[in-house]
């Protein structure tokens, strides 16, 4: 028996195991999603190329607009291999490979519907973080391993020493809320966190406070204030009252590393990345900060429905 959503909307925790949302989230995803499906499909009919009417041929495996939403969802959620994902919906793999990257942009734009997804553009950020409840924010750096690339230039640079494998990384400036506000570029691994900061010259806006770990020491943007732990000095130590202050700022700082992990409840920016399709590795890194997102800001209106009716 094939995998379907009538099957699992009688079962809400499988449902959620299987694509890391509750039923709820999953039905007001779906309208989102089945919007950005009509303009797709709306797209491929109005094309002056066509020459069949659309629902002529081969019937779909994936018929109704939940299967759809189902099936990119499993397969962020728990990234198995194609082969295994078009066994899992009575498909091929190959089926299973033209579904993946159909149905990826349609997320990603179910996504921005909902206003989920993370500024992308260095130049926007500051107007981006000016809309926060606070200006108080955390940066942190975080890296995928990949397969190891063939050319001999790529392995080098996607090389991670300290890892012993090959990786790309990104940055990620989240609020206090815990919602990832912007998302840099995917850089090769051996990039330091700091570097790509640089690079892309985020502005902040004045009055802001920053909470960062070592990997960024150095870095201060103008008009901000920065909380970072003091490196222990070399051939020395730090004293009782530097210690005492560190602690206290990884206490504060350690939410990030919890909302990373929400970033990777999507098994497909934890396991060893095999897709060789371009840009698709930080397009489904987007896509992932996006499905967290979604997650805290529905559980946030939430908490704000239960905190009102009682």
């Amino acid at each position: 028996m094939k995998m379907s959503y009538s099957e699992l909307a009688g079962k809400p925790k499988t449902l959620q195991s299987l694509t890391g949302i509750d039923p709820q989230e999953f039905s007001i995803l779906l309208k989102s999603f089945d919007l950005a499906w009509k303009k797709s499909v709306s797209s491929i009919v109005d094309s002056p190329k066509r020459q069949r009417a659309y629902g002529a041929g081969r019937k779909s495996e994936l018929a109704l607009i939940e299967d759809k939403l189902l099936f990119i969802l499993v397969y962020f959620r728990l990234y198995p291999t194609q082969a295994v994902q078009g066994y899992l919906f009575g498909f091929s793999q190959a089926q299973a490979n033209e579904w993946v990257h159909r149905l990826s942009p349609l997320l990603n734009q179910a996504l921005g519907y909902e206003q989920c997804l993370p500024e992308r553009e260095p130049s926007q950020l500051e107007p981006v973080l000016t809309r926060c409840p606070s200006l108080e924010f955390m940066i942190d750096g975080t890296e995928r391993g990949i397969n190891r690339p063939k050319n001999r230039e790529s392995q080098k640079e996607n090389y991670r020493g300290k890892k012993k494998t090959h990786t790309v990384k990104n940055n990620i400036i989240t609020d206090m809320g815990g919602k990832v506000v912007f998302l840099s570029d995917t850089y090769e691994g051996r990039k330091h966190d700091k570097k790509i900061a640089d690079a892309e010259e985020y502005e902040f806006p004045s009055g802001s406070e920053l909470w960062q770990d070592t990997g960024f020491q150095g870095y201060k943007p103008e008009g901000v204030e920065i909380h970072q732990p003091k490196k222990k000095p070399r051939g020395g130590d730090l004293n009782t009252e530097e210690k005492a202050a560190n602690k206290l700022i990884s206490k504060i700082r350690v939410k990030v590393e919890h909302y990373i992990s929400g970033i990777k409840r999507c098994r497909i920016v934890v396991d060893k990345f095999r897709n060789h399709l371009d840009h698709y590795a930080d397009e489904i890194m987007e896509i992932a900060c996006g499905l967290h997102n979604f997650r805290v800001s529905n559980r946030q209106k939430e908490g704000v429905k239960f905190l009102k009716a009682a």
